[in-house]
Order: structure tokens, then C-alpha cells, then sequence
């Protein structure tokens, strides 16, 4: 295997010291123009990388933020949450020549040994982390390895600075307009239980008279498969609420499907708002937040927290508000 080429060979190639190498390849003043396009030029040629330990130690940034998913990528289906956090938190981030990686894992424990990976290698100069969980063990992991971290959540209780929505008053904004409509039987399809917004969605509408919360992986095969038990029912639910457009559109599938006629027999809700909710029939009720607003404020949060670590922003974002279209209306038959 060839030796990776260090410093001391791209110097004694272009007939420079090593420290004019270091100044050029780093942008430090002290070398002509000259000299530094010669360095890079042969850095290239010999494809030189540098050693991220050595640079690290030498105060240098590696110029990426990490977004771990501990999801199958396959949930996510069709969901542009993600993306479009991505490009807000892109836009702000490269105004300071940082660019974010995002990497999928199959659990909690893979993405702890991700986090582990790379402060060791010091691939990254800080983290967001998304789903908080309950009891969620990586705010130790994150406080143990020093590396800057916020969290996008539903609430401030992970000891962690970051940005987050109340989802408890979203869910009730979606409660609020089914109850109004007169539904009783209202059902929630939600997401894994451990995530913390599951369990503030599922709160509420366990909290009402004839509520339930149906746990599912986010994927539309569970979400079908809820819609079509809680359906089959004898006295089946008048409304489902579905924490995703994904399960919404299979949902929705599969009453037209068994003969529900939504919204007369069926009210749908969708906690998202993507192009999903306008291009099926009838378009889906759906809670709506500039996904990229947010992104662009969890990026400035982070960047905050690496310029110093000791500061603990909390940035509230703007609660979710609610589009009505044609999957909902009142209760035909009134309990």
C-alpha cells in the first residue's frame, strides 16, 4: 500500500521548507502567490490529504456539521422535512465554508458509535441531533466527547441548547379543529414511541374522551396497516390524525380502498405538509411550517454553540399552523 504523502514530501518536491508548505496549504500569510499556487499544485499532483488529528491540533476547523438519522431511509419515503431542513441549515452554513454531512444508521447504538468515530478522527465541528428521545442517551455521549451539539426538538428538557417547536400545541390546533367539527372518536397513527414528539402528539389525544395513539416505524406499510385495523373496527374512528404525509397517503389509500369516503365518513390530518398533501384526492388537512425558516435557525443556533461552547441558545420556532383542505369535515353522524 503507498504511503500517504506528508508535508515534508510536497516541501522537498517543490523545493520549498515544510513551513512554507503549512502556510500555503493552510491560506497563512508568509508565502508569495507564487509559492502557495506552486505548494497546491504539487499537494494535488501528489494527492495530499491532510491527517484531520494533526490539523485538529493545529486549531484547524474540518469545515463539516454531522445530522445523524436512525431511521431506514425507506420511512422516509416521499417526506421532504428533511431536505428542506437541509437546504436552510446549507444556505446559512456555507456563508461560513461549512458543509453539513448527513448519514443514515440503524439505531440509537450505531449512531453513538458514529458521534464516537468521528471526534476521534475530528471529522466534524459540531452535530445536530433530530429525533430526541426519551431518556435519550445521547446528550451524555455528545457532553462526554466535547463536541457542540444543539438539538431540534419539541421541548428544552435534554440539557442541550437548541431549537424546538411545541408539538403538544400543534396537536392540539389539529384536536381543536376536529373537535369543532364535531368528531369524538378521534385516532392517532404515530410514530415509534421513544421519540419524545410521539409521546407529546400522543399525549393529547389520549387525553380526550374516545382518543387512542397507534404506534407505527413511520413507514406507509404500518401506517396502512393502522388505517386498515382501526377501520375494520365496529365502531371505527370518525377522524385519524397520522404523524406524517407518507402514512396520511397510504391512510387515505386504504379507505377509498375499503369504501370510506373521506372526508363524509372519514376526517384526515396530516402533521406535515408536503407536496403529497396537494397532489392526492382530496388534498389532506395538514400542519404547515417553513421547514426551511427552520433549518436556517438551527444552523445559526450551532454556529453559536461553536464559537462558544459555553453558551446554551434557545431558539422557540414558530409553532406549526393549519391548512384546511378536503379531507376533513363535520362529523356525519355525531356520537
Amino acid at each position: 500500500m503507498t504511503e500517504r504523502p506528508t508535508i515534508a514530501d510536497i516541501a522537498r518536491r517543490a523545493g520549498v521548507s515544510p513551513g512554507a508548505v503549512s502556510f500555503a496549504l493552510n491560506g497563512r500569510p508568509g508565502v508569495s502567490e507564487q509559492t502557495r499556487a506552486r505548494v497546491v499544485e504539487v499537494a494535488r499532483e501528489m494527492r495530499y490529504r491532510p491527517h484531520r488529528a494533526a490539523r485538529a491540533l493545529g486549531g484547524a476547523r474540518a469545515g463539516i456539521v454531522g445530522m445523524v438519522l436512525a431511521r431506514d431511509p425507506r420511512t422516509l419515503g416521499s417526506e421532504h422535512f428533511y431536505t428542506q431542513l437541509l437546504y436552510g441549515m446549507q444556505d446559512v452554513l456555507a456563508a461560513r465554508s461549512t458543509a453539513v454531512q448527513m448519514q443514515f444508521v440503524r439505531d440509537t447504538a450505531a449512531e453513538l458509535a458514529l458521534y464516537r468515530d468521528w471526534a476521534s478522527e475530528y471529522r466534524v465541528d459540531g452535530l445536530v441531533l433530530v429525533d430526541p428521545l426519551v431518556g435519550d442517551p445521547r446528550v451524555a455521549v455528545v457532553g462526554e466527547l466535547r463536541i457542540p451539539a444543539v438539538t431540534l426538538g419539541p421541548d428544552r428538557d435534554d440539557g442541550l441548547p437548541g431549537v424546538w417547536a411545541d408539538d403538544g400545541a400543534a396537536m392540539t390546533t389539529i384536536v381543536d379543529h376536529l373537535t369543532g367539527l364535531g368528531h369524538r372518536h378521534i385516532a392517532h397513527v404515530a410514530g415509534p414511541p421513544v421519540y419524545r414528539h410521539t409521546a407529546r402528539r400522543a399525549a393529547v389525544v389520549r387525553g380526550l374522551d374516545g382518543g387512542e395513539s397507534v404506534p407505527t416505524d413511520f413507514s406507509d406499510a404500518q401506517g396502512a396497516a393502522a388505517t386498515r385495523a382501526l377501520l375494520s373496527r365496529p365502531g371505527p374512528p370518525s377522524a385519524i390524525i397520522f404523524d406524517s404525509d407518507l402514512m396520511a397517503a397510504a391512510g387515505l389509500g386504504v379507505a377509498l380502498e375499503m369504501g370510506v369516503r373521506v372526508p363524509r365518513d372519514l376526517s384526515i390530518v396530516s402533521f406535515d405538509d408536503s407536496v403529497l398533501t396537494r397532489v392526492v384526492h382530496p388534498g389532506l388537512t395538514s400542519l404547515s411550517r417553513d421547514t426551511y425558516a427552520l433549518g436556517a435557525q438551527v444552523a445559526e443556533c450551532l454556529l453559536a454553540v461553536m464559537a462558544d461552547p459555553g453558551a446554551r441558545p434557545g431558539v422557540r420556532a414558530a409553532t406549526p399552523e393549519l391548512v384546511v383542505r378536503g379531507s376533513t369535515a363535520r362529523v356525519a353522524h355525531p356520537a
